[in-house]
């Protein structure tokens, strides 16, 4: 079993139960205390989990608890996305990050930037860096989503549209060669719209289960992004096709 799958099993213990033991997640997961021991100290540093004396608690914060219980079998593949996303991210740059669960994912990932200013309608994303050193937080004003956790509607737009940023990282519902990126709503289309505008550079995050999809409103083309990072089961014929389309670069994130 690795890391990952370890991961998976270990959040949703404690999830399950509000606090567990080292030990009793040794006994119940079947795995080595010093296993145990080391993968805590990994998932409470990206703030999944919170160390106790002995082991771990779920998080109280509710903005944490929504967005790392997102069902989908995908987690793993978002991680590796993730991870291979913040890579693209440099010490003093400015950056717009949107309220997606991929984007989110890469937060344990920049907490080592220096000088970063990001740029974010993500409660989540507000909530997991406030207290990071050398990374300042702008978060968009506007309308609060609840169930998005984010911030949408005209002022926020208006927000973001005041601004500049080196990259944009965004998600997507779906994305195909026909039709571009697509998404399930006008104003999660408004502001990715917003944060494309503004940046130098569109980065998009997306799981190969989006690729070769397409939802209900069309707003923006393939030409319009810099780079798409994406998994290793995005197939060379999907890849392809979209090059051929008018996205110029394509990075597939690998364990």
């Amino acid at each position: 079993m690795n890391f990952q799958e370890r991961k998976k099993k270990i959040i949703e213990a404690v999830y399950e139960s509000g606090s567990l033991s080292v030990f009793e997640l040794s006994d119940q997961l079947a795995m080595s205390p010093a296993t145990v021991r080391r993968d805590l100290h990994d998932i409470c540093e990206e703030g999944q989990l919170v160390r106790t004396h002995g082991g771990a608690m779920r998080p109280e914060n509710p903005m944490f608890t929504s967005f790392v219980e997102k069902s989908g079998s995908n987690n793993q593949k978002k991680d590796l996305i993730a991870k291979a996303a913040a890579e693209l991210v440099a010490d003093g740059e400015s950056i717009f990050l949107d309220c997606g669960s991929t984007v989110y994912r890469m937060c344990p990932y920049l907490k080592k930037r220096n000088d970063l200013r990001i740029i974010t309608n993500s409660l989540p994303i507000l909530a997991a860096l406030i207290d990071v050193p050398g990374i300042s937080i702008n978060i968009i004003g506007g309308e609060l989503d609840k169930p998005r956790k984010a911030i949408h509607g005209e002022k926020a737009i208006q927000h973001i549209n005041s601004y500049h940023a080196k990259k944009a990282f965004i998600g997507v519902d779906g994305i195909s060669a026909g039709n571009g990126l697509t998404a399930h709503t006008e104003k999660e289309s408004a502001i990715t719209s917003a944060f494309i505008r503004n940046a130098d550079q569109v980065m998009l995050l997306c799981d190969s289960s989006k690729i070769g999809k397409d939802s209900y409103i069309k707003f923006a083309g393939l030409d319009e992004i810099s780079c798409l990072v994406t998994d290793d089961e995005t197939s060379s014929e999907s890849k392809e096709s979209l090059k051929k389309h008018g996205l110029s670069k394509i990075i597939t994130a690998k364990k």
